[in-house]
């Protein structure tokens, strides 16, 4: 297993990075989600008859009904397969809302092998097995992987909240009534185009994004993005929604990519807990090499 571990460990920072820049502040498509047709079985089959909302009043919905807190801490069991390579380890998040964001990673036995530390301003990542780290900020990470990554995108994307391109695009953003699924979308392309995409009658020239929302709570059980440009592929499936002091966060998380590295997670938390302080430190022992990360 650690032996495996090395080679996820000298890419981690990059496929993680990686499918946060795929879904960043720029646009998406959709595709029938498992929850989806959950949701359309439980009207009975009966022909949905979903109410047209704006696309304001989504966005409001959405935010009203997203996953809040000051604190939280998760721990979550990850099952990667990037390239061919499987791996399976465990994680723990402890994040303070807006502030900062600590992702440990463990193996058998709950061996800690790396730990990264995300504030709005640095990202800081420290591998104890080959004993390294790396230390950048935003426009480094930014300009090394030609993205436009920030704290926000990361913050939202772990429990599948909106973040702040959402309101930013408001009023760019197309409110579409999916009544085959049963359920509402917000896309940056309008419903006959998506539609047409959808059923391949028109090729896809630029790219895209699409956030489905569950009818009956307004979460997003869905985040895609396509650019065929680039050839770019990001989708992000959010499920098992529990109830928590009176706010919901996903228990499961599905992550498809497609971009230079193929590359898919599964990520289970057996674990949610809100607004408990807690640590946030990350030490790096001064005998640890800086990793040789260039730009490209």
């Amino acid at each position: 297993m650690i032996k495996k571990g090395y080679l996820f460990l000298n890419f981690f920072i990059t496929i993680t990075l990686l499918f946060l820049v795929l879904s960043c502040k720029h646009k998406l498509k959709t595709q029938k989600s498992k929850e989806a047709l959950i949701i359309a079985t439980d009207l009975n089959n009966e022909k949905c008859k979903l109410e047209h909302k704006s696309s304001k009043t989504l966005s409001k919905l959405v935010k009203q009904n997203e996953f809040d807190f000051e604190w939280v801490s998760a721990k979550a069991n990850v099952a990667s397969l990037i390239d061919n390579n499987e791996e399976s380890f465990d994680i723990k998040i402890k994040m303070r809302k807006d502030s900062a964001i600590l992702i440990s990673i463990q193996y058998v036995l709950g061996l800690e092998v790396a730990k990264i530390l995300i504030t709005k301003d640095s990202v800081k990542f420290v591998n104890y097995v080959q004993k390294n780290f790396f230390i950048g900020d935003f426009n480094y990470i930014n300009n090394l992987l030609n993205a436009d990554i920030d704290y926000d995108i990361i913050q939202a994307l772990l429990f599948g909240n909106s973040s702040d391109f959402y309101a930013d695009d408001e009023t760019k953003l197309k409110p579409v009534t999916d009544k085959q699924n049963c359920i509402y979308l917000l896309s940056t392309i309008r419903r006959i185009k998506l539609k047409k995409i959808q059923s391949g009658k028109i090729e896809i020239k630029d790219a895209y994004q699409v956030l489905s929302l569950n009818p009956e709570n307004f979460k997003i059980i869905q985040n895609e993005f396509i650019d065929p440009v680039t050839n770019r592929k990001f989708m992000a499936k959010y499920s098992q929604f529990n109830q928590k002091d009176s706010a919901y966060a996903p228990h499961h998380v599905d992550i498809d990519i497609v971009a230079e590295k193929k590359a898919s997670l599964k990520i289970d938390y057996v674990r949610i807990e809100k607004n408990i302080a807690q640590k946030l430190i990350l030490i790096i022992p001064k005998k640890y090499d800086a990793l040789p990360i260039q730009k490209k």
